[in-house]
């Protein structure tokens, strides 16, 4: 009696351990199947201004381009992710990826030492320097130190402003640099500092532009992506995408697509 009650545990025994068997491989075979769909629909979000030609901007069909774009995709497909471009403005760009809206920003951002504080930063992938536009009939401004008690246009956080209210300029925010122009040419600012390759653009597009320069930063400002604290296997990834875009030649093709020549130097 004692035999066959022993001989039923071990039965009942085993059988829960085929039970168990099964399903665990079931889970394994299920975990298995899930991975690649979970992988092919791995994205990055990205910030960007949309409004920022010709580094981030819509094209005359309104499709998403620019520089900075087109960098971001190359760079996504090298990392096997998908872009998701979200369109804000400037000013809450930043704050935008604090709250997670996105993961990194593609947008013609400065290096700063503020910033490297607070944020991770890719190497950089582009050097700009800084102009100062007038309208093309302003004879009173031709350095930063005529701007003392002038009206410019600047984004809130661009370290054009910056620099323009240290030489005493009186700011007016504006949404980017076509608004600024905007304002030049309508004669209710006087000046605004923006970038070097921004200007050449916009004169290539509307060659007819009362506008010019009348001076240019001696230092280049080097800009790269930006991404949250603590974000270093992307940022890892991100600096070899770019590493190996500079490598073969694909850095230089993007490059000349829209300037003409390297901008990276």
């Amino acid at each position: 009696m004692v035999r066959k009650k022993v001989i039923a545990m071990f039965l009942v025994s085993f059988i829960l351990l085929l039970l168990m068997g099964c399903t665990a491989n079931k889970g394994k075979q299920a975990g298995d199947s899930a991975a690649p769909s979970a992988q092919a629909k791995k994205e990055i979000a990205i910030g960007t201004e949309g409004t920022y030609a010709p580094f981030t901007f819509h094209d005359k069909n309104g499709t998403l381009t620019g520089f900075d774009v087109e960098m971001a995709e190359e760079v996504c497909k090298r990392m096997g992710v998908t872009p998701r471009f979200i369109e804000t403005k400037w000013d809450g760009m930043i704050a935008g990826l604090d709250a997670k809206r996105y993961d990194m920003v593609a947008n013609e951002v400065a290096v700063r030492t503020d910033r490297l504080e607070k944020y991770d930063m890719s190497d950089p992938y582009i050097i700009s320097r800084g102009v100062l536009v007038v309208h093309s009939n302003n004879n009173a401004i031709k350095s930063l130190d005529d701007l003392k008690g002038k009206k410019v246009g600047q984004s809130l956080d661009s370290n054009y402003r910056k620099i323009a209210e240290d030489h005493g300029a009186v700011n007016t925010v504006v949404d980017g640099f076509n608004q600024a122009i905007d304002l030049i040419t309508s004669g209710r600012i006087d000046a605004t500092i923006n970038d070097s390759l921004s200007y050449l653009d916009l004169k290539k597009q509307r060659p007819d532009l009362p506008i010019k320069t009348v001076y240019e930063e001696a230092d280049a400002t080097s800009n790269a992506f930006l991404f949250r604290k603590g974000s270093n296997e992307l940022v890892k990834q991100a600096n070899k995408a770019l590493a190996d875009m500079k490598s073969d030649g694909t850095y230089l093709k993007i490059s000349q697509k829209w300037f003409n020549s390297d901008v990276s130097k």
